[in-house]
């Protein structure tokens, strides 16, 4: 008896049933590969320093730190460009509600896959140097528009003492400063006349069919296109708020008067404008002992010496700046003003390859009075032959 034989098409396809439990299966698996894709990858409240319940202004407040801190004019480590680039991509992240809300369910992954499929919003970004100065102060515009304008630049005079511009120090400085209110986007509305802060021109008809542009100041433009709204319930006390930002003065060995340490973009900050920058300005004190007095990397003193000293030569014994002793030699007649150099025995270089110079000028101190003796023994010793024998055959 021939039994039929399945045909073909029933073994190579299988039930319905099965093939939606195995695209569950693959589905299932792809979720959890993203997952774990998502913890792996870098994890921007970490990265920050905060958590996952932060408020803008504390993300606000934990990238400006993070910044300041890792900026590769400031922190010389290697890797430190690498971190900059990461704490401000962080921020731009966490500072965009719509991305922020990608990033929290989906991790990074899922801006990934968001950019690809064009979601970004803002048409791209112009990179972290752009996030770094919108931080501070910026509209986020995109470039090839108008340049914003800057806020008032800071500059601070910080009175240094010579010890320590000889042995280096770190100095910690609180500034106050008027910041942006968190919410200051929400008080702003749009208006075509406003030209930039401060800048309002409007069209006015001087003639049937002849219109000039007339321009006014108007506090109330914060930049082009956009006017601030007036008792805004979203920032009570006006477009800033006071804020006190801890800075650390790092004073290298060497340094001298005039030379300018800068916070970029720490002074206050404005709708419609970035932040200028903050600078401390070095003022050197003079040695508290009055002993040395400075030019450039050399150092510089003035000494009296006693007559005999000068005629017979002698040793001295110096203090420098930073405490240690050394011992100055000197042979032979030392004459009126005269200079000594003391070579390594300056101020350190500025470029960090050793030291500058001593110069040591001598005051020979000569005595007001000498008895006879004193005379007649100083005649002995340095007087000449010929005078002494015509002294005696004067007497005869």
């Amino acid at each position: 008896m021939a039994w039929p034989c399945s045909s073909s098409s029933s073994r190579k396809n299988p039930p319905a049933p099965m093939l939606r439990r195995n695209q569950w299966i693959l589905q299932s698996l792809l979720l959890c590969v993203l997952v774990s894709l998502a913890n792996a990858a870098t994890d921007y409240y970490k990265l920050l320093g905060i958590g996952r319940r932060a408020t803008a202004k504390e993300i606000k407040k934990a990238y400006r730190q993070k910044s300041l801190e890792w900026h590769p004019d400031k922190n010389k480590q290697e890797g430190a460009s690498e971190k900059f680039a990461e704490i401000a991509h962080a921020y731009e992240v966490l500072s965009d509600d719509s991305k922020k809300g990608i990033y929290d369910q989906h991790g990074e992954e899922g801006l990934k896959q968001q950019e690809q499929r064009g979601g970004s919003g803002g048409g791209g970004g112009g990179g972290f140097d752009d996030i770094f100065s919108q931080f501070f102060g910026g509209n986020g515009g995109r470039r090839g528009q108008q340049r914003e304008q800057q806020t008032a630049s800071v500059e601070i005079p910080v009175r240094i003492t010579m010890t320590q511009l000889y042995l280096g120090d770190t100095i910690e400085v609180e500034y106050v400063r008027e910041t942006l209110c968190v919410n200051w986007q929400e008080c702003t509305k749009n208006n075509q006349e406003c030209h930039g802060p401060g800048v309002k021109v409007r069209m006015q008809q001087i003639a049937p069919g002849f219109v000039q542009q007339v321009q006014q100041h108007d506090e109330r433009c914060i930049a082009r296109g956009k006017m601030w709204r007036p008792n805004c319930k979203e920032c009570p006390n006006g477009q800033t708020e006071t804020e006190k930002v801890d800075l650390t003065l790092d004073i290298t060995k060497g340094m001298r008067p005039g030379e300018v340490i800068t916070f970029e973009g720490v002074a206050d900050e404005k709708p419609g404008m970035t932040a200028g920058d903050l600078h401390f300005i070095i003022m050197e004190l003079p040695d508290s002992n009055d002993e040395f007095h400075r030019d450039g990397d050399q150092l510089y003193k003035t000494m009296e010496v006693p007559l005999v000293d000068a005629l017979t030569g002698f040793s001295i014994t110096l203090k420098h700046l930073d405490g240690h002793e050394f011992t100055v030699n000197v042979d032979g007649v030392t004459e009126c003003d005269h200079v000594m150099r003391v070579p390594g025995k300056g101020m350190p270089r500025r470029s960090g390859r050793g030291f500058g110079d001593l110069y040591i000028t001598f005051e020979v101190d000569f005595p007001d009075t000498l008895t006879d003796a004193q005379k007649e023994a100083i005649q002995l010793i340095l007087g000449d032959g010929d005078a002494a024998t015509t002294g005696d055959s004067s007497e005869l």
